[in-house]
């Protein structure tokens, strides 16, 4: 292996990783967002931008690892709510992470809690499309 190969490894591995703390930032700011806008949805003052990113990256993981498997359980009830249940799926994703961060971000009240989840994958998916992706693209044309 050669060294240009071991470098251009290096630099598609940092390029990764800037992808992905540029959409950690974006959910986070989402995160902020939404947590704003309801009182039913709170998060500990005292470091509050930083137990958002910490919930952020909680959230990542777990959709990586829990909600597939969530997915798989729930197929036959989400096939028959024409999807509807999906969003149940990211409320018990988000009840693992109050759980997980012990209280530190709080939602105090369920039927809140499920439009709270759609909100927040609505404005994901918005912020993805219209700056992430748009970002990235543009950025990787100067490489």
């Amino acid at each position: 292996m050669n060294k240009k190969s071991k470098g251009n490894k290096f630099v598609k591995r940092i390029w990764a990783l800037f992808e992905w703390l540029l959409y950690m930032l974006a959910y986070t700011l989402v995160f902020i967002c939404v947590a704003y806008m309801f009182d039913t949805f709170v998060v500990d003052e005292a470091h509050f931008y930083l137990y958002s990113f910490v919930a952020v990256i909680l959230i990542y993981i777990l959709n990586k690892t829990v909600k597939p498997l969530l997915f798989k359980l729930t197929l036959p009830i989400t096939g028959l709510t024409l999807g509807l249940f999906y969003f149940v799926n990211n409320m018990i994703i988000l009840k693992l992470v109050e759980f997980i961060m012990n209280n530190r971000i709080e939602f105090t009240s369920l039927p809140i809690l499920f439009f709270i989840s759609i909100i927040l994958s609505v404005f994901n998916l918005l912020m993805e499309t219209v700056i992430v992706k748009p970002f990235i693209k543009k950025v990787k044309v100067y490489e």
